[in-house]
């Protein structure tokens, strides 16, 4: 597997991976009836394909930071990393992760997540936040953010909030947690 920037010709194979790696999120709707039906989602893709489409048109867009494993020349992983602040001070927000549904389970987004935390500690970024599992992300070292001081400016994000420091944290960055404008669209 080879973990690289995204380029222009991998935008469909990512939207690929996001459907995928979401949709059976999505796969149970309610009715009008009021029952959930399985399956009965539509046709319409998961929130996190169109928010990587967003992202990309987005100031917070870094495209250095947006990765895609590759194995058999073939996107079977992407992850993006996009501009934040805490408070006055540039940080960065995480997300979405995703891996094809019959790749899960094999180590991608755990080399997508390496990949990422590298690149972003070499650019001397000083943190990454994420609204995210409780069990996958502390492997990596991510904490719940409250332990630095920052809060997401979702009040409801605060359980799942997280926070992994890099090399250039200072403790001075403490406050409230902003995404890119395109995650209040979700």
């Amino acid at each position: 597997m080879l973990i690289r920037r995204e380029r222009a010709d991998d935008a469909a194979a990512i939207a690929a991976v996001h459907r995928s790696a979401f949709a059976p999120r999505y796969a149970t709707a309610t009715d009008p009836d009021g029952t959930d039906t399985p399956g009965d989602h539509g046709s319409a893709d998961p929130p996190e394909v169109g928010l990587v489409a967003r992202l990309r048109s987005d100031e917070g867009w870094i495209p250095t930071l947006s990765l895609v494993a590759i194995e058999h020349d073939s996107v079977v992983g992407h992850l993006c990393l996009t501009r934040a602040t805490v408070g006055p001070f540039p940080v960065l927000a995480l997300g979405p992760i995703g891996v094809l549904a019959d790749h899960q389970g094999a180590g991608v987004g755990s080399a997508l997540m390496h990949a990422a935390l590298g690149a972003a500690d070499a650019l001397d970024e000083p943190l990454v936040g994420l609204l995210g599992s409780l069990e996958f992300y502390p492997r990596f070292g991510f904490v719940p953010a409250a332990r630095l001081g920052i809060t997401p400016d979702e009040p409801a994000w605060v359980s799942h909030f997280q926070v992994r420091s890099l090399s250039a944290y200072d403790s001075q960055i403490a406050g409230e947690f902003h995404y890119a404008e395109p995650f209040y669209d979700l």
